[in-house]
């Protein structure tokens, strides 16, 4: 029986790409959904084919992670008698270019939805998920949070917050019964990276699928896996750049830089 049966998950930016996949994939063992995202058409038709399909029951909240009042309906969602146990953080957007040549605002958005946002929705999901003694969150972060990204310079510390926050917080909640994991996929066949203009410039070998992406998450969370890497050439390319020494490792980033670019 998979262990997702009966149970509810709350998948924030659950639209399309990676969340999308997160929601069809726990439909698909059971799981009730909390989807949430921006784009309303999106989340109801996923919700009516989801729950028409399993049979389960499929919330939608349409939220903009990035305004403070819209987090604040979700914290209640997750504190809440019903509260969800299992989070997948999943909302997040691309920012690629020169830091000083982007505008700040931009830079600041970026920085609440994909830490500030992430912070203060964990906090509110915790306290039930420990008085219940189980529960899941997963934070969705990247290989650009483990390797230095040259162009993403605040897109990539927003990531290594989430894997540092992820792997402390792991630690702190041993013997609780729940469960954290950040998932650091790379290049990933999702809106984000052509949105910003990349999808063409990257080498075919370095992209991923989202359904490797979720199947590596699930499969690492079964095993008490705390960072999963999903794809051989991403968890390769974290363990080289692991071990070589900081002047080469700019070198290489350079050098990748030069004909992405």
């Amino acid at each position: 029986m998979p262990e997702f049966k009966g149970k509810t998950a709350l998948v924030t930016g659950a639209s399309s790409g990676i969340g999308e996949v997160f929601a069809r994939k726990l439909a698909e063992d059971g799981c009730n959904l909390i989807v949430t995202a921006r784009r309303k058409e999106l989340l109801e038709r996923l919700a009516c084919e989801l729950s028409g399909k399993h049979g389960i029951d499929v919330e939608v909240i349409v939220a903009d992670l990035e305004r403070d009042e819209d987090v604040a309906r979700l914290e209640e969602r997750l504190a809440g008698s019903n509260a969800p146990d299992i989070l997948v953080n999943n909302a997040g957007t691309g920012l690629n270019g020169v830091f000083v040549e982007i505008d700040i605002d931009s830079q600041l958005r970026l920085l609440k939805l994909h830490d500030v946002a992430i912070l203060r929705l964990t906090h509110a999901a915790l306290p039930g998920m420990t008085a219940r003694g189980n529960g899941v969150v997963i934070n969705v972060a990247s290989v650009g949070g483990i390797i230095p990204v040259p162009y993403n310079v605040t897109y990539s510390a927003t990531k290594a917050f989430l894997i540092m926050f992820t792997e402390t917080l792991h630690e702190e909640l041993k013997g609780t019964g729940v469960r954290v994991q950040a998932l650091c996929p790379g290049f990933t066949h999702t809106g984000i990276f052509e949105a910003i203009g990349l999808e063409r410039s990257i080498p075919w070998i370095l992209w991923t699928n989202t359904d490797t992406v979720v199947n590596a998450s699930l499969k690492g969370l079964r095993r008490g896996k705390v960072v999963v890497v999903p794809g051989f050439v991403n968890r390769f390319n974290v363990m080289v750049m692991g071990i070589t020494p900081r002047p080469l490792k700019y070198f290489i980033l350079r050098m990748i830089e030069r004909y992405t670019r």
